[in-house]
């Protein structure tokens, strides 16, 4: 399929490239994805070409801006990156779109930057690597936090998609891993921690007060699409009261207010259930480079065995109609 749009696809700068290197054992593994990170213009553009990616919309690595617990130099960095950004995407604006990256440990510089890259440098949204350490390295915040709802409210008066992308737990919330480093990362923990955050967001009652956010979760939906029955199900024989803010089923918010992408996960079996979930309209396709190959990704999403309708909504029209690239 030619003209796809792709969303999980990052870079880094020299001052975040060492935040990658964690996850590469291999010296010759790590020399392999530095290159793609560092690189905008010349391989990246090569393999978009040779694989059908019309578009890529392009984020710093993580967790990088999360992991600076000094807001104000959280902020800096931030405004770093996202100059930095919107000088190469200004070479090749056919090609590349940006999102931001926000300095949360502080809500209200968050939302100045964020207002600052859509309204001036023409980024289409936000990605935030999870949770954000604040004011010491122990210390950490959750965007369902009381302090987050004026970021919310100014993120939806400006119309624009957040994706909540994965980071490891702190070292204190991982005993879970002890002695199974392997765990760590994309194989798991990536996962069940941004899952648990976003179920975090829908149980605070944030969607109640604004429906018309949109978040974005990568990979398949971290497993959410498969359990969100479970979820709002769980011993359905009881009479007990909610023990949350939020108003309606929790798989209420997922369908109205969650999009999630095939970033890293390239598995029909997988992209079928989340259909038959979520449903097509709310799925679109990522390759998660440098992470992971493009070739990998798009061979087997221009092939798998959905509907042309829905290669073409999950690959092009969905991300068009959301991110307003048209």
């Amino acid at each position: 399929m030619q003209g796809k749009v792709a969303l999980e696809e990052h870079f880094a700068m020299a001052d975040t490239l060492m935040d990658s290197a964690v996850f590469f054992q291999e010296e010759s593994d790590w020399n392999e994805i530095k290159g793609r990170l560092l690189d905008i213009q010349d391989r990246r553009l090569r393999e978009m070409d040779a694989h059908g990616v019309e578009i890529m919309i392009l984020s710093l690595n993580a967790p990088a801006v999360q992991a600076v617990p000094d807001a104000k130099k959280a902020n800096e960095l931030s405004r770093q990156a996202n100059d930095y950004l919107a000088e190469e995407i200004a070479k090749r604006p056919d090609r590349f779109r940006g999102f931001a990256a926000l300095p949360l440990q502080d809500p209200d510089m968050a939302v100045d930057e964020l207002r600052r890259c859509v309204s001036d440098l023409g980024f289409v949204g936000a990605l935030v690597n999870g949770f954000s350490q604040v004011g010491d390295e122990a210390t950490t915040a959750y965007y369902d936090e009381a302090q987050y709802r004026p970021f919310w409210a100014a993120l939806a008066q400006l119309d624009v998609p957040f994706y909540l992308h994965p980071r490891n737990p702190m070292p204190v919330d991982s005993r879970i891993y002890q002695d199974h480093g392997w765990l760590m990362g994309p194989t798991w923990a990536f996962g069940q921690e941004t899952a648990v955050h976003a179920l975090r967001l829908m149980g605070s009652g944030l969607f109640d007060d604004h429906p018309s956010l949109r978040i974005v979760i990568g990979h398949m939906g971290e497993g959410l699409p498969y359990s969100m029955w479970r979820v709002d199900h769980r011993n359905g024989w009881m009479t007990g009261p909610k023990r949350h803010a939020a108003k309606r089923k929790m798989a209420d918010y997922f369908n109205e207010n969650f999009y999630i992408t095939t970033s890293g996960n390239f598995r029909t079996q997988s992209l079928v259930d989340a259909m038959m979930e979520i449903s097509s309209d709310k799925i679109m396709f990522s390759a998660d480079w440098p992470f992971e190959n493009i070739d990998h990704a798009a061979n087997w999403f221009d092939a798998c065995s959905i509907s042309e309708n829905d290669r073409l909504k999950i690959g092009r029209l969905n991300a068009m109609k959301l991110f307003k690239l048209g």
